[in-house]
């Protein structure tokens, strides 16, 4: 599982969990303000054309896509561009790979005071007495909210365990 443990700019932290990343991202983009694939995209500038109804060898492409064009140009009509708009800009492409944890990950810390996410119950339970984000007065909520989180799904004993 993946916990997640939220500070927000006011209030007590709050923590949640994914079960695997699918969740994890399906939790993210639907919480966000931005289109799922502002937050993350994969597609090649021919497939960027082809969302818009034309090809690269149609008469105008040039001069009603340049932008497009010019990614062709850099990477080739077929190359896989990643989008992730809070770690690379809003709209910027590139060719190096980004993976999706760390698109949505960007995405929660971009709309909060902080964020600390735990990959695994290891992790999680691990953080409860190492992690120094816990170590301050809003720490402590967070430390209670992913405690909480951690014995709601057995992963702890509660007090009466």
């Amino acid at each position: 599982m993946i916990y997640v443990v939220e500070f927000p700019e006011q209030g007590k932290a709050r923590a949640w969990f994914a079960f695997d990343y699918q969740d994890f991202a399906r939790k993210v983009y639907a919480s966000d303000t931005r289109p799922e694939w502002e937050i993350f995209d994969v597609a090649s500038p021919r497939e960027l054309l082809d969302m818009l109804d034309t090809t690269p060898d149609a008469a105008d492409v040039r001069d009603k896509f340049p932008s497009i064009c010019s990614l062709a140009d850099l990477h080739g009509w077929d190359t896989p561009l990643y989008r992730a708009d809070y770690l690379l800009g809003a709209g910027v492409f590139q060719a190096q790979a980004v993976s999706e944890s760390a698109a949505c990950a960007a995405a929660l810390a971009q709309r909060l005071k902080a964020c600390s996410i735990y990959w695994s119950d290891t992790q999680a339970t691990a953080a409860l007495d190492n992690d120094p984000v816990f170590n301050s007065r809003e720490g402590f909520w967070g430390h209670e909210a992913l405690r909480g989180q951690l014995i709601a799904l057995e992963i702890l004993e509660g007090p009466n365990g």
